[in-house]
């Protein structure tokens, strides 16, 4: 969900700011509104940044996998600890994972956090001066892979959040389980009355492992999702709809399933955060080791920052106009971010 400080233009934000640059000079530039060839060093030296979101002032926090630390970061500052979670028990994918900023906090001053426990995975919410998590979700298969765990607010004021199959491809084609999903609740944890199923935070199924989800300025949801061996995908997310895994993986032509809008080789991209802006999706890729740009309406995707920066987790617009990554290389990973294109 866009916050009410995040309504600025990416066209006029920070016009003519100087930064320095990370990329090489034959980068393509200008890709849908971004410059590319002329991103900033916001934080480095950091270990496995997963989720990321900003607060009213403009400062990025995020979550760090293994750690289980939240940072806080404002360009040309220090990252800082500023929460520890001592519940997360970082096994293999799973850690401190997502993590969403209350729409509302000015009011509630609420930090959402998707994390790894020994025995499950769990949603929960938090105060950066009381860094004891409530939970409001639990009970989501937890494995080595396979977590999911991407928090977001959609446009409804709804929390979003994607769950992996927990590697057990029958968690996702089972509506009472909450593994291979897409989750919607409240943002007190209870579900809403427009759900699917009455009483279940279930909002899709049939999914491996999401990691991103983004709207489009209508509302429209879409998904990244990483597949097994063959392909990776982008899905249009639908209320109740059934993504096919372990039936199909990419396109299958199954009547009730959902294919997906875009599919990619295994190789090629590995997807996990997405970001929309304007009619493009950006979708960061693991192995891939690319920011792929998808238009959401149709067309052929691209990729910029090929084999530049490394394995890439996150992506979000930023309150100051600008898209910014975080990188999952493991060793000295960094946060960037790209200037709207001038013009």
């Amino acid at each position: 969900m866009k916050r009410p400080w995040i309504a600025v233009s990416i066209v006029t934000a920070l016009v003519g700011a100087g930064v320095a640059g990370v990329a090489s000079a034959d980068t393509e530039t200008a890709e849908a509104g971004f410059d590319f060839g002329n991103g900033e060093t916001v934080a480095e030296g950091l270990e496995l940044p997963w989720g990321m979101d900003f607060l009213p002032d403009g400062s990025a926090l995020f979550a760090q996998r293994d750690t289980a630390e939240i940072k806080q970061v404002k360009p040309g500052g220090e990252a800082e600890v500023v929460a520890t979670l001592d519940e997360v028990q970082p096994n293999g994918e799973g850690g401190l994972l997502g993590l969403a900023v209350s729409p509302t906090y000015d009011e509630d001053k609420f930090v959402y956090v998707y994390y790894t426990t020994g025995e499950d995975n769990r949603v929960a919410r938090l105060t950066l001066d009381n860094p004891a998590p409530e939970v409001i979700i639990d009970g989501i298969p937890r494995a080595s892979i396979h977590n999911g765990g991407r928090l977001e607010f959609g446009p409804d004021g709804k929390l979003y959040a994607t769950t992996g199959d927990a590697s057990n491809g029958d968690n996702s084609q089972d509506p009472e389980n909450l593994g291979g999903k897409i989750l919607r609740v409240n943002p007190d944890g209870s579900v809403p009355d427009d759900n699917p199923t009455k009483g279940s935070p279930v909002y899709t199924l049939g999914h491996r492992n999401v990691q991103g989800i983004a709207w489009t300025k209508e509302g429209q949801a879409f998904a990244s999702e990483l597949g097994q061996n063959t392909w990776d995908e982008v899905n249009k997310i639908e209320a109740g709809k059934n993504y096919g895994w372990p039936e199909v993986e990419g396109e299958g032509g199954e009547p009730e399933y959902v294919d997906p809008i875009v599919t990619w080789a295994t190789s090629e991209a590995s997807p996990s955060g997405a970001e929309i802006v304007g009619d493009t999706m950006f979708v960061a890729a693991l192995r891939g080791e690319r920011l792929w740009l998808v238009p959401h309406g149709g067309g052929d995707p691209t990729a910029v920052l090929e084999g530049e920066v490394g394995r890439i987790r996150t992506v979000e617009l930023g309150p100051d106009g600008y898209l910014w990554i975080a990188t999952a290389n493991g060793s000295d990973d960094k946060i960037l971010r790209f200037p709207p294109e001038q013009v």
